[in-house]
Formats: structure tokens, sequence, C-alpha cells
């Protein structure tokens, strides 16, 4: 169970508590420490959440996929942006569901997906196939890259450069150039502009 908020992990051990079937066992708090338990420690399902601090997002999906490829990941996220959840799925997610579901659903979502099936809630299912069935009406960070993407989120959460540099582990000069392709893409022309398209929709945790 990889989730930076302790409480929200209480939380969810609570619930885990009442299902005889469901086991957690192990926790991670940053996408470190996910990367680190995945190379270590024998599960079937990994329960992910899509914001973690350092490595995270469609990122830590495919690195922990690279790692171990047959690893069931379920999303538990804020984030119910139809780009999102898209990108979630394109790295390497078997489900995904938002954090505001009801405990049921997530027991469900937990047994789908640990053995081999696919889980989404149907709303963001719905949300999906119709930007499918109307590209023209897609936002403009779905012409964002997965880099350019989780870029523009740190941006908008405050990050510097030199922050986000270390926490991706690439160059300043790269995040320099992301930061101009996605500003360039999206037609924003300021930081203050790139923190109101994140908010506005939906995209921070």
């Amino acid at each position: 169970m990889a989730e930076d908020h302790a409480i929200v992990r209480g939380g969810l051990k609570q619930i885990f508590a009442l299902s005889k079937d469901i086991r957690v066992v192990c926790e991670a708090a940053t996408g470190t420490e996910v990367l680190h338990r995945v190379r270590q420690d024998k599960f079937d399902l990994l329960l992910l959440d899509m914001t973690m601090p350092g490595v995270s997002g469609a990122d830590l999906i495919g690195r922990v996929k690279a790692t171990q490829p047959g690893l069931p990941i379920l999303i538990l996220s804020m984030h119910n942006d139809s780009q999102v959840v898209a990108r979630a799925f394109k790295a390497g997610a078997s489900g995904y569901i938002t954090k505001d579901c009801d405990p049921e659903k997530l027991l469900q979502a937990v047994r789908k997906v640990a053995v081999g099936q696919k889980y989404i809630d149907p709303l963001l299912a719905e949300q999906m196939a119709f930007d499918m069935a109307f590209p023209e009406r897609r936002l403009p960070h779905a012409s964002l890259s997965n880099r350019e993407f989780e870029v523009l989120r740190l941006l908008a959460m405050g990050k510097s450069i030199n922050d986000i540099a270390r926490q991706l582990v690439i160059s300043n000069k790269t995040v320099s150039t992301h930061k101009m392709h996605l500003m360039k893409k999206m037609g924003l022309s300021s930081m203050a502009a790139i923190v109101s398209y994140a908010i506005q929709h939906g995209l921070l945790e």
C-alpha cells in the first residue's frame, strides 16, 4: 500500500482489516520506498496513490512495471481527470478508483485487479469514452507527454526547476525545456497561468 498520508493509510488498513481475504503486508510513503519495496518484497497487488513524494504518477507506474512486470497495480487517487486516468493505464496500471469511492467498491476493485482483471470506476470510464468520441473537446494538457505533464504538475505545486530536476533525476536544462514546450503547447504565458490551469482542472492533489 503506497500512500504518503499516514492518516489515509490508517483508514485504509481499517477497511482492509474487516475483510478476511485481504492483508496489507507492507507500506510505502514515497516513490523511492515503493521502488525499494517492489524490489525486496513479494505481494499480489500494489495499491498506489497517483501522487507521491519523489517519483510518482505514470513515471512511477512505469518503473514498477519494469521491475515487476506481472505485478497488478490499482491506482487509488483524488484525481478524476480522464487524461490522468488514461496516462495511468497506458503506463501499466490495471485499475483506477478515486478516493471518494465507498469502501465496498474499493474492496471489489482490489479483489478484481489482484486476480488479473481490469477495474475502472464507471463514471471515469464514461468520461474517457466521451473524450475519445469527441477528441476536439480534449483539454490542452491532453497533448503533453507524460514527462511534460509531470513537470506541469510539479511547477503548479510550487516546485522550483532545481527541485523538479532532483525529483525526476533529470538535468535543470531538461526541466526548463519541458517547461518551455508545455507552455507553448498549452498556450500558457506565465507561472500564474500554469497554477491557475492546474487548479481549475483538478490536476493537483
